[in-house]
């Protein structure tokens, strides 16, 4: 190349040389304030580049390259100049374009003075191998050859711009399709329409910050039907700043459909159960009208109302028709009550309970259906205990539950003894101690499931111990109703205790001026 300070004064041939030479060539002249303006450019340097003359020419290099590019470049032009003699680049990062270069040769352009008046950049390649950069490519993604032909898990290899390079076994024989048909095939092509630019924009984020990332996405089979997939992705980054995304799939396609049907089980199972309460909560006329009939009658015939029956063998009989009739009362009261409970329609009737007095007439009761006299109930009420706001029907059938349980699990001679006090935090609670055969502690939580019977079988249970399995329940769904909670602490051969324990803006004080009724209005609020 001449020195000659502007391009335009080459000769022809020298102009046809410089531009349709194959490699990246740019002449640069210094300029003020440590410029450095390309005045000519080749139709290589432009692609190498990637932009057009007019993004080139009488430009200064720092408008068209990266910080790290424009300080590799300064410091070679520098020394360039410095020493007037030819300099080389090696290894230069990668720029973005078309074309890939190792290097430059920066050649100083010199007056008859010497002094240099512009820079010759020449592109250089690789001499040995120009097919190196290929090679590199392959023998990069080789390396991961066996993890791919090893795994069971789909594995495929995208490039930066989305094109699949590299495809596992496990790939295809999961999704059907082949290796010719799916290398430089986009991979969106396998992903279905409603997710493709989600794909689309997530491959480019991914493979541009270096993320690590995984979820879930439907693709496409070679049959056309539609797989559920997870898939993690995460970036390879390669000599000459050249990344590639590698992404796993595993097909969850049964697990999916095992989740869909056990969620449409659950959804059938709990309208069954919502149709079952609503059945059992309509049936409250239904099953009561006949009982009450048959313990009326029964009752009358049992009283001689009307007369005299005649054989005492008939009344022996009308007294097992009461006591049945009652059982069986009892039984459905209980199912009833719970199936209101289950369906939402079981409401409180407030009004001022005075626990001392419902408490003790709960224990007259009990024992005087106690037909041994060998087991005692005992009471130990604060004396000073006061009134609370509750639901006098539901807090009796508490009562009522807990003491016949009490009962019926205690050996002759055994002692109940019922607790009532106010708690240091204003908490009021009732406690109910027995000495029976207690529960095991794993089974606690068993007995307070609705008919939830802890015996082993039900043809070797104890008749003294025979029931529906709902009175705990029941009285831990009302206590819950009242805001309230009940615990039990047993052990087997020791005894049960259960504590009955209700929040203290349900307790009255006689200096409150204000009613339960606002109390618990303004707690709930």
């Amino acid at each position: 190349m001449p020195n000659k300070k502007k391009g335009s004064e080459l000769t022809p041939d020298y102009s046809e040389l410089f531009s349709n030479m194959p490699l990246p060539r740019l002449i640069i002249q210094p300029g003020e304030q440590a410029q450095y303006l390309v005045i000519l450019a080749n139709a290589q340097a432009l692609k190498y580049f990637d932009r057009s003359e007019d993004q080139l020419i009488g430009k200064d290099i720092r408008e068209f390259l990266d910080d790290e590019n424009v300080r590799h470049f300064l410091q070679s032009f520098t020394v360039c100049i410095s020493r007037k003699k030819a300099v080389s680049i090696q290894s230069l990062p990668t720029i973005p374009g078309g074309m890939r270069v190792y290097g430059f040769w920066i050649n100083p352009i010199m007056n008859e003075q010497g002094d240099v008046v512009a820079l010759d950049l020449l592109g250089q390649l690789d001499v040995k191998d120009h097919s190196i950069l290929q090679r590199e490519r392959d023998d990069a993604v080789s390396l991961l050859a066996s993890i791919f032909e090893v795994s069971e898990v789909g594995i495929i290899v995208t490039d930066h711009t989305g094109l699949i390079v590299r495809v596992n076994d496990s790939f295809v024989r999961t999704y059907g399709w082949t290796r010719d048909e799916l290398i430089n095939v986009d991979f969106t092509e396998l992903v279905t329409h409603d997710e493709r630019e989600r794909a689309r924009i997530n491959h480019k984020k991914f493979i541009s910050v270096g993320v690590r990332s995984s979820g879930e996405i439907k693709m496409i089979r070679k049959d056309g039907s539609i797989a559920n997939v997870l898939f993690t992705s995460a970036t390879l980054e390669l000599s000459q700043n050249r990344k590639f995304l590698v992404t796993t799939f595993m097909d969850i396609t049964l697990r999916k459909q095992m989740e869909q049907s056990l969620r449409y089980a659950k959804e059938q199972a709990d309208s069954a159960n919502r149709a079952k309460s609503a059945f059992l909560a309509n049936m409250s006329h239904e099953l009561r009208t006949p009982l009450n009939a048959i313990i009326g009658f029964s009752e009358m015939m049992m009283k001689e109302t009307f007369g005299s029956l005649g054989s005492p063998k008939y009344k022996e009989y009308l007294g097992d028709v009461h006591l049945s009739a009652e059982h069986l009362l009892e039984i459905i009261n209980e199912v009833l009550d719970m199936s209101k409970i289950e369906a939402g329609r079981l409401e409180l009737l407030e009004e001022e309970v005075d626990l001392r007095e419902l408490i003790s007439s709960v224990v007259r009761m009990m024992a005087s259906r106690i037909f041994s006299g060998d087991t005692e109930i005992k009471t130990e009420i604060m004396p000073t205990l006061p009134k609370m706001w509750a639901d006098h029907r539901l807090m009796r059938q508490m009562l009522i539950n807990l003491m016949t349980n009490a009962i019926k699990f205690s050996p002759n001679g055994g002692l109940i003894v019922v607790f009532a006090d106010v708690l240091p935090d204003g908490r009021l609670q009732v406690t109910i101690k027995d000495q029976g055969i207690g529960i095991e502690k794993h089974k606690i939580q068993q007995a307070l499931e609705p008919f939830g019977q802890v015996s082993e079988k039900p043809e070797k249970r104890d008749l003294r111990y025979q029931g529906t399995g709902l009175g705990l329940p029941l009285s831990k769904a009302m206590a819950e109703l009242h805001d309230g909670v009940l615990e039990i602490e047993s052990e087997p051969g020791v005894g049960t205790t259960v504590f009955l324990t209700f929040p203290s803006y349900r307790v009255i004080s006689k200096k409150e001026k204000q009613t339960g009724s606002q109390k618990i209005a303004e707690n709930k609020a």
